[in-house]
């Protein structure tokens, strides 16, 4: 005699989240207990990834999300100068237009971005080694220039992109295949430096000081390959950051002012790296 609810049970039964293979069962994946594993995931597809592409170094590339190309920053003044006319005292418009005008000053950083990753870009295409691929964050502003020199100029480039409430969509001049998405930062600072020859880092804010100093402190304590650590316009970092005055007050050694140097070109920035690996 047949058993009238057996289909309802054995419906049940496959449909309840414990009948999933596991690496199926997303919910499971996501839970609090999985952490280690999708760290290791994280870590592991990228890697796997661009060893299949025979991509074998980097040029790694930090800035800011809000250094605009001349384009931009031309049309944030235009904007603000607009508010201001409608409203000559109005300090949130007054602040708006110092701001823009800040933003048009450093545009010159995203065009010098631009033809430095031209420059490397270039020499990668010459060799097909496998070495001095640009990489990026993958967002706009520098991100954006660094993906794009390379772009222009005919070659590849990567982004590690981040899962943010705002600003990391991917920049469009990434080479599709090349751009990864992570959810843990500490992840992708490590995807960054594994396969460095050179962090060169233009004017940035908060996420640009986190990574430079991750570096800054990686080699000062030997935890990483020795490698150029550029930065690039020196009046920018003069201004936010007193390195002498660090070693001034003993927290750091005088040696550690050699970890990194100023350059002011996209072609003295290249060959302060050119020079460092003997090419």
């Amino acid at each position: 005699m047949s058993d009238p609810n057996e289909k309802q049970r054995l419906k049940e039964i496959m449909e309840h989240p414990s009948y999933k293979v596991a690496y199926k069962d997303l919910d499971f994946i996501a839970g609090e207990d999985l952490r280690p594993a999708r760290l290791h995931l994280e870590l592991l597809k990228p890697e796997i990834m661009m060893e299949e592409a025979g991509i074998h170094s980097s040029v790694v590339v930090f800035g800011g999300t809000q250094v605009a190309s001349k384009e931009q920053a031309d049309e944030l003044v235009a904007a603000a100068e607009a508010k201001l006319a409608a409203n000559a005292d109005d300090a949130e418009a007054q602040r708006e237009l110092v701001r823009a005008n800040n933003v048009l000053k450093k545009s010159r950083y995203y065009e010098d971005c631009r033809k430095f990753a031209g420059l490397v870009t270039e020499f990668n295409k010459q060799h097909r080694d496998g070495e001095f691929f640009i990489k990026t964050g993958g967002g706009p502003g520098i991100m954006e220039a660094g993906n794009r020199g390379a772009y222009e100029a005919g070659g590849k480039s990567m982004a590690l992109n981040i899962t943010l409430p705002f600003e990391q969509e991917p920049n469009s001049y990434i080479t599709p295949g090349l751009c990864f998405q992570f959810n843990y930062f500490a992840i992708r600072k490590m995807h960054f430096l594994l396969r460095a020859k050179a962090i060169v880092c233009f004017p940035g804010g908060f996420g640009t000081l986190d990574e430079l100093f991750t570096v800054l402190t990686l080699r000062q304590t030997g935890r990483m390959q020795e490698v150029p650590i550029i930065l690039y316009g020196k009046d920018y970092w003069d201004g936010i950051i007193d390195f002498q005055f660090l070693a001034d007050q003993a927290v750091i050694s005088d040696s550690h002012l050699e970890l990194f140097q100023y350059t002011e070109t996209p072609e003295q920035t290249w060959q302060v790296i050119r020079d460092f690996h003997g090419v």
